[in-house]
This record gives C-alpha cells, structure tokens and sequence, in this order.
C-alpha cells in the first residue's frame, strides 16, 4: 500500500510525506513516491502510530472474554493499538488458573493488541506467585501501595530479579477507605467524605526510596497530586528509575466536575482541585509528566446511575482517546501533536519493554490515519465528556 499526502507524525516531528508499506513493514518514505493500483489518498490527513495505553479496565471491572473483546474493539476505534488491562479486576489476576482464563479470552481480540499485568497482592494481602506469571506472560507486576513494608520489599525484589517496570498505585489504605472524592472545599460543600491529598504524596514518597535502593524501575499509575509530580521529578534528577503516569482526565477537570453530585466525574484516584488541575498543566508543559493514560473504567447504568457515595468509579473514554487527547490537549497547546506521541506511544511501549513512535524505514508499526479537520459530538452517556465536541477522526489502515 502506498500512502500519498500524508503528514506523517512521529517522536521526530512532522513532515509532509509519502509512506510505502508492504506486508505491515514500511519500505519507503519520501516526497512523489511512483503509485500503484493499491494506492490511498491521506488528503492532508495525519499519518501516526497507533497509541498505547497501559491503564485500561473492563467494564465493572469484570475479567471475561465478552468484556476483553469488546474493549480491544473499542480501544482501536479510538486510535489506541496497544493497552494493558489492569490487574485488578474481578476475578483478580494473581494466579495461574485466571491467568489462563485471562489468556484464552484475549486470543478472540481482534482489535487492539491486548497484554495482562498481574496483582502482586492478593485479596488476602498475601504475595501472588509473581514469578511464575512473569514466566507465562505479563507484561509488567502491579501493587497498590496498601501493601506493608515487607511485602513491598519482596516485591522490590522480583521486579529486580526479573528487569521489569513496577506498575504502583500510591494510595493509603486507612486514608481511601471513608472517601468518595478529593478532600476540599467541594467535597465539604457537598457533605460528601473526602481522601486527602496525603494519601498519594506519603506513599510516592516511600515507594521512592525503595525504587533508590534497589534500584528498580517504578511507573507511578495515575498521579493525582502536583506534590507527587514534583518529588518524582526530583528523583528522576537523583537518578532514581522513577517515571509518572497522568490521566487526561486529571489535567481537565477538577473536583468542581463532581457538583451537583455527577458521578461520571467520580473517578479514582480523585479529581484534583482547580489549583492542582492548572499545576498538573505545568508539569505537564515542563515535561514533568512522563505518560498519559485515558484511565478507562466503564460501569454499566446500574453502577452509575445510583447516589454519590454508592456509584462505582470510573468513566469510559477509549472508543474517543485520540480525538480526546488532540482536542483537550493539542489544540489547546498544552502539548504539540509530536510530544503526544511521546506521551501516549513511546513512553508506555518503553514501560512493557517495547519500542514504537517511530515513523522510518524498516519499522514494524500499527499506523492509523487522524483527519484533525473532522468533528464529531460524543456520544457515550457513560463518559464525562459526554456531549461535548471533538476535533478529529481515526481512520483505520488496512494493510
């Protein structure tokens, strides 16, 4: 296939080109490339990698080959080629045999590629068996920052043994428990129970000093808290093999989203305040923030559609990732389209050990098509963003 008019956009830049591709392989670039019969116009179109997310939950967070399939679908409709499902779903991934069953129902996904991190921690804050998982095939181990001291540490020490990024959500466990939002003035304004910003902070800062001394790498999962962005940006400097993880939704909205009790905006880790929102801006923009994550976590009406307090958390966002990241982020400027795919493809690949964002000779890649002259109005009732209007179209490639 040939690929003519096309602005192809990669880690490296932009630049209007023509892209041959034969058998999934990119064979040639260039400016005027000879047609052939099997020939397609980009019109001035977009030509980029296909994003990666390593954040992705199934609807409820209900682990079966339905749910698996229907997300690998939808993350493709949204330009995302490549996510990683949470581990904690339900059953959890935290042994052999859900494993298996985990591993059977992503052979049936045919659209985004489809790999599995594994729950460190079982349900009874007992060790899962990470080193056999490792071996049948996850992509990276997960931890919620619950765990104790010692359990963290035995952790630390597989995830040395075995060279893999540490996928960590900091939280405290006697700070989450009573808390349905972000503790502040809109969260009192509400009567509704707050988690302090604490919670994050205090456990960024541990697991920190556990990734200095052992030297691992820690991907910190879905940051919330400016504060924390700053202590990994620190480290970093220090040398530590720390990197942080935002989501779109975190650098958009603020707590002020939850008024008038709207649970779409109930979302885990908590929205941040308006000031934090504007400092997770600037981290951003400073180059402060290493990935961004959709954080997709759909829920069914009947989870949604209930008081505050009681409704699941979580809001559906990948079937619109793309258009999303380019309308809220690109267009705004907070980021170029060049640093979102850095962002949203090289970051996350280099955290399951994988190289993509590039657009050259010789690559492997899934590419798609992003017509940025298109709008569309979403249309998700289960998404925050509901009704609003988006720039940009993904365009599927057949080759």
């Amino acid at each position: 296939m040939l690929i003519t008019n096309a602005k192809v956009c990669d880690i490296n830049g932009e630049r209007d080109v023509d892209v041959r591709i034969e058998e999934g392989v990119i064979v040639e670039i260039g400016v005027g490339l000879t047609t052939e019969t099997d020939t397609l116009d980009a019109k001035g179109a977009y030509l980029l990698p296909s994003l990666v997310d390593t954040n992705v939950r199934l609807l409820d967070a209900t682990l079966n080959a339905k749910n698996i399939k229907c997300i690998s679908a939808d993350a493709k409709k949204g330009g995302v080629g490549h996510i990683v499902l949470n581990a904690d779903s339900s059953p959890a991934i935290d042994d052999e045999v859900v494993l298996e069953f985990a591993q059977n129902g992503v052979v049936n996904a045919s659209g985004a590629k489809v790999d599995l991190m594994l729950n460190a921690l079982k349900e009874d804050m007992t060790l899962s068996n990470i080193a056999i998982l490792l071996k049948k095939g996850v992509v990276a181990p997960y931890m919620s920052t619950i765990a104790k001291n010692n359990l963290a540490i035995k952790i630390a020490e597989y995830v040395q043994m075995y060279n893999v990024t540490l996928f960590c959500k900091a939280e405290d466990n006697s700070l989450i428990n009573a808390g349905v939002m972000l503790d502040g003035d809109v969260s009192s304004k509400l009567g509704l129970a707050g988690i302090p910003e604490l919670s994050e902070v205090l456990h960024v800062s541990r697991m920190i000093e556990i990734a200095r001394y052992f030297q691992i790498k820690i991907l910190f999962k879905a940051i919330a808290s400016p504060r924390s962005v700053e202590l990994i940006a620190k480290a970093k400097e220090e040398g530590v093999k720390v990197s942080c993880e935002v989501s779109l939704h975190h650098l958009i909205n603020s707590d002020e989203a939850c008024e008038g009790f709207n649970t779409l905006a109930k979302l885990d880790p908590p929205l941040p305040s308006k000031i934090d929102m504007l400092k997770l801006q600037e981290a951003l923009k400073n180059g402060h923030i290493d990935m961004l994550t959709t954080l997709h976590q759909p829920s069914s009406p009947v989870n949604k559609e209930v008081a505050f307090y009681d409704a699941a958390y979580g809001s559906s966002s990948i079937t619109y990732a793309l258009p999303l990241y380019y309308t809220k982020l690109v267009k705004s400027g907070l980021v170029s389209m060049q640093e979102l795919i850095k962002l949203t493809v090289q970051n996350p690949a280099e955290s399951i050990n994988l190289h993509a964002g590039k657009i050259e000779v010789g690559v492997s890649t899934d590419l798609l098509l992003f017509d940025a002259q298109k709008q569309q109005v979403l249309n998700d009732a289960g998404s925050l963003y509901h009704a609003q209007e988006l720039s940009g179209e993904v365009i599927g490639l057949d080759y």
